[in-house]
């Protein structure tokens, strides 16, 4: 039995998240993998940072930092001299950081749309300039290739011009990514032309329409991929703009039935306490409770439920959530970051940024990517330059391509333009824009259908964990149950106190205490009316009781409230008869509280609680996957027992008389035995272990240090949420698995492709624009894949 209070574990929590403080930014201008790498190397080696987490698809760096070390805009001035415009993000919860997001999303892609656009007509006109090369059309100007210079200029100059900046300063600041690559590429393309141009005497060939087809290719992949991403953020997005803007302040809730009675503000101006009138087909604006009115409510963005939850007065209501009957007036309970909608923006936009294991070997190789590649374009050009080209003269025409039919070039100069164009093709085929999007852009989708569901994830290490889970752990009392005992019987040991003193004794030493044993004994007390007595110096114990000094007919006494054990160690004495009334109630399936006044037990409370309409299904199913159950509890071995013959559970699988620490050994054995282990519990007593399993799972009814602590919360209150958060898990992971193998495989085939691996034997090598579109679509590939989990 776990009869106590958050007191003890709420205070060591906090005193543990002291020593520490959380930082966001805001960052714009990374590329790949390569730029979180650089971003977050500069923030971990800012003195005070413990740990720095960045995330190429939502932008976002979560900083952990010891606490009075550093500031956010000390962070914020650190990446922005690693080259990177960073600002720090507020945290009062009212989304306000994440629509000025979604803001700058859009018009971002408004003007790479606009860059596409001239790109594309430019490269049209390249195009039709080269139609004479196969007999079709010959326009003067457009035939000319100074003209086509133009074009290469203008193309580089303005929808081009971003690139060719950002990788100079990659170069600059010692971290080469994807611009630098690309930026390379076509300058070195240009370059080549130019000089060609200018001093045909060497005998060169132009191609200018190599940059300008190449960047038309890169700025299409990006422009779809960055609208891809943008639909891989649609959860998030959904959420912040749940947020209300306005509510409806009133005086008196009475008026709730008025049409338009209150004043406009703010939703975030509201404070706790005040009055709200929300009229029919509204956003509630703050989380409250209903004191006017009756009406259903849609909370189908909090639980994924669609069907409408009916709310009387005393009901509690949550913020975004839509009002669908009458005009309704509520206390506000919960305003700005301490509303439900706020914590799962922000739960989810953390699940977002966390990153999973596996992809540590992928940023690993995006960090150093961008050099190989460098040197593999090197390497590509001496090989062809001073050994290829001179030992297989004859691949020499298939390497210059269609382009170049009809001009006369030396040797010489031959062999320069072919090995330039294949290094320039390695540089600009290899992806590492690919291995740094294929687990962000999957965790992003799957958090996000987690979060539409009602199943709130922290990470995307949780989601990996999840994954690997072989062995599930329930916690009894208000996990597989329903929270919600009952007091059954009241009996009274002695010929003193009759079960109303019992039961007004219970209350009182319960009063304060949020357990669901307390609450049942609550509810009794209040069923037949009791008043509390006069008590003071509480002192609980965890997973034992409670005691406190109670003024009793003119005189104070201690009255203890607890098991078996809780009794044992404060010296009590349990005859024979007492020890056999216990058993009779716990082989039943009930609980007992006993309770205790000054040196005597005086009586026994029994408490019953039944499972959950879904739980036996549940279980049977995890069993049915190749899970192992385990079930622990605070109560007797008689009532885990009934338990364990409700589920279709062996006795060897249900532990009893579990203390809090007691919970957290057995899952230690468990994991020092191999195992993975997921506990789905609820309770305050269940948070060390919550923190001590693999992964912690619990639901939204919990206590809120539970909460904290957990690793995965599902909003319905419902054990089917679990099964449902293994099938997303798989399903994510998988996405990831096939992100990452298609990232690793493009760039093992693509880039010897490029290399002119194929030109000896088969004639075949890819020219730098072709190599641009297969870069562009390798990116696409892998966010669309991810948009797959979707279906």
């Amino acid at each position: 039995m776990q009869v106590l209070s958050a007191q003890p574990s709420a205070q060591d929590t906090a005193s543990a998240q002291s020593s520490s403080h959380t930082v966001v930014l805001s960052i714009s201008g990374m590329k790949c993998a390569g730029c979180v790498r650089a971003v977050e190397s500069r923030l971990t080696q800012v003195e005070g940072v413990r740990s720095a987490t960045v995330n190429l698809v939502t932008e976002v760096a979560v900083v952990e930092a010891q606490a009075g070390a550093v500031t956010a805009a000390d962070l914020a001035e650190a990446v922005t001299q690693a080259g990177f415009k960073a600002t720090p993000r507020t945290s009062d919860g009212d989304g306000d950081d994440l629509t000025a997001w979604v803001e700058a999303k859009r018009a971002e892609q408004q003007q790479q749309g606009r860059r596409l656009g001239l790109a594309i007509a430019l490269l049209i006109l390249s195009t039709i300039g080269h139609l004479h090369h196969f007999g079709w059309l010959t326009i003067p100007i457009l035939s000319d290739l100074w003209f086509h210079a133009l074009l290469a200029t203008g193309t580089l100059a303005f929808p081009a011009r971003e690139i060719l900046i950002d990788g100079w300063q990659g170069i600059r600041r010692g971290a080469p990514n994807m611009n630098t690559l690309v930026a390379l590429g076509s300058g070195s393309a240009y370059l080549a032309s130019v000089v060609a141009l200018v001093f045909p005497g060497l005998g060169w060939e132009c191609f200018f329409d190599e940059p300008v087809m190449l960047l038309a290719f890169i700025l299409l992949g990006r422009t779809l991929e960055q609208r891809a991403r943008y639909r891989a953020a649609d959860a998030l997005r959904s959420l912040v703009e749940l947020q209300p803007a306005v509510a409806r302040l009133i005086s008196n809730p009475a008026t709730a039935g008025v049409a338009q009675t209150g004043v406009e503000v703010p939703a975030r101006c509201l404070q706790v306490g005040e009055w709200v009138q929300v009229l029919p087909g509204e956003k509630i604006s703050a989380d409250g409770t209903l004191v006017t009115g009756q009406t259903t409510v849609d909370e189908s963005m909090l639980t994924g439920e669609s069907m409408p939850v009916l709310k009387q007065p005393g009901d509690g209501v949550t913020a975004g959530t839509v009002n669908q009957g009458g005009a309704i007036a509520i206390q506000v309970t919960g305003t700005g970051q301490n509303t439900v909608l706020a914590q799962m923006v922000r739960l989810v936009e953390t699940a977002q940024s966390r990153k999973a294991p596996v992809q540590r070997l992928a940023d690993l190789i995006s960090g150093y990517f961008t050099y190989g590649v460098l040197s593999l374009a090197v390497l590509t050009f001496l090989f062809w330059y001073f050994v290829g080209l001179p030992h297989w003269p004859g691949v020499m025409d298939s390497a210059l391509g269609m382009a170049h039919m009809g001009h006369t070039m030396t040797v010489t100069s031959s062999t320069l333009l072919v090995s330039l164009k294949l290094a320039i093709a390695v540089m600009v085929v290899a992806c590492p824009c690919a291995l740094g999007l294929a687990t962000p852009t999957a965790i992003l989708v799957g958090s996000g259908i987690g979060a539409e569901r009602g199943l709130l994830l922290r990470g995307g290490d949780s989601l990996e964990t999840i994954h690997h889970l072989d062995t599930v752990v329930f916690d009894k009392t208000g996990t597989l149950t329903q929270g919600q005992p009952q007091v059954t019987a009241i009996q009274v040991l002695g010929d003193e106190l009759s079960e109303t003193d019992i039961l007004q004794l219970a209350a009182t030493v319960e009063s304060g205490t949020q357990h669901p044993l307390a609450k049942a004994i609550h509810r009794a007390a209040t069923e037949r009316e009791l008043d509390l007595l006069q008590a003071d110096e509480f002192d609980t114990q965890p997973g034992l009781g409670v005691v406190a000094q109670i003024t009793w007919r003119d005189d104070v006494l201690p009255c203890a409230l607890g098991n078996q054990l809780w009794m044992t160690q404060r010296g009590m004495v349990l005859d024979a008869d007492v020890q056999d009334q216990v058993k009779a109630l716990a082989i039943a399936g009930q609980t007992v509280v006993y309770v205790a006044l000054g040196e005597n037990i005086v009586g026994l409370v029994a408490i019953a609680d039944q499972l959950r309409p879904e739980a036996v299904a549940v279980v049977n199913n995890l069993q049915a996957q190749g899970l192992q159950v385990r079930v622990l509890t605070g109560d007797s071995k008689e009532v885990a027992g009934a338990i364990a013959t409700q589920l279709n559970l062996n006795p060897s699988q249900v532990m009893a008389e579990v203390s809090p620490q007691g919970k957290v050994d057995a899952i230690r054995q468990l994991q020092a035995e191999g195992h993975t282990v997921a506990l789905m519990g609820d309770g305050i007593n269940d948070a060390p272990a919550l923190a001590q399993a693999d992964v912690g799972i619990s639901l939204h009814s919990g206590t809120d240090i539970a909460m904290e602590t957990a690793d995965v919360i599902l909003m319905q209150n419902d054990l089917t949420g679990l099964l449902e958060t293994l099938t997303l898990s798989r399903a994510t992971f998988n996405k990831i698995r096939q992100n990452l193998a298609w990232a690793f495989a493009y760039n093992l085939v693509a880039i010897p492709l490029a290399a002119g691996v194929l030109l000896p034997v088969a004639g075949v090598s890819l020219s730098p624009a072709a190599a641009g579109g297969m870069m562009a679509f390798s990116s696409v590939a892998v966010v669309v894949n991810s948009l797959l989990l979707r279906r």
